[in-house]
């Protein structure tokens, strides 16, 4: 399984739009950061996890020609204003996009996109998704065999139900100030995790960077990597406190899981 970091900033991006900090002025292509998302690749299964406002100019850098499914964190705008621009993986075939999110984010991108769910108005440059039941397994919209098992990880995010998600030996955790004691045994004998990181301060809605290392530790996965870092996280600066087998993502990095 080949994990593609796509996005790994905060809401902004970075830099921030007139902002003179030091990561918002940085030549280290590490800070420059596009909104937090990430796309699987599974054998033949190609997984997008969050279409955020810069979905479209991430997936052309990564190259992604194919999609079989999307795994929706949250419906905060900053993890689902592409949704559009996931279109063009319907042009070429009309299978329907498995997608899955929490029940309250279910509810709210149908509101916020009335026509991709309106089955009876639908033309044929719109999308067909068809929202999974948990638990739940991606299969390929394109005749491979392939397949693999989603489980889905409730987070909150301050006061707000998300989901994190774990697929084979890999989670992912964005935008999380709480893991209950009920999700614990879903995280488990990971080989990679990817887990929020905000700043170096406390955010009453993510982990700051020392929560994220200690619950990092708890989880004991073989590598956790940080994402959805704010401005005051330089990276060559940050990164040098971190323990061994931690460390903050970037834009483009690849990791690999089984």
């Amino acid at each position: 399984m080949r994990i593609t970091l796509l996005g790994t900033g905060t809401s902004v991006g970075i830099p921030m739009i007139g902002c003179d900090c030091e990561t918002c002025q940085s030549r280290d292509p590490r800070d420059r950061r596009l909104r937090t998302a990430c796309h699987v690749q599974a054998g033949d299964l190609s997984i997008v996890i969050d279409t955020g406002p810069d979905f479209r100019v991430q997936m052309l850098r990564a190259q992604v020609r194919q999609v079989d499914a999307v795994l929706w964190t949250h419906h905060h705008f900053d993890h689902v204003m592409g949704l559009d621009d996931l279109r063009p993986y319907f042009f070429d075939c009309k299978a329907p996009i498995l997608c899955f999110a929490h029940r309250q984010s279910v509810d709210t991108l149908q509101r916020i996109f009335p026509y991709v769910w309106d089955k009876n108005g639908i033309y044929p440059g719109t999308l067909d998704l068809k929202i999974a039941q948990a638990p739940f397994k991606i299969r390929s919209r394109y005749g491979s065999s392939d397949f693999v098992k989603v489980t889905p990880i409730e987070v909150m995010h301050g006061r707000m139900h998300l989901n994190g998600y774990r697929l084979g030996n890999f989670a992912y955790l964005t935008d999380v100030s709480h893991i209950p004691e009920t999700e614990y045994h879903k995280l488990q004998d990971l080989e990679l995790l990817v887990l929020d990181a905000l700043r170096p301060q406390k955010h009453p809605r993510h982990y700051s960077i020392t929560e994220a290392v200690d619950i990092a530790h708890t989880i004991n996965a073989k590598q956790t990597v940080f994402i959805h870092m704010s401005h005051q996280v330089l990276h060559a600066r940050e990164s040098a406190q971190l323990p061994e087998t931690m460390l903050f993502g970037y834009d483009g990095m690849t990791l690999n899981a089984s």
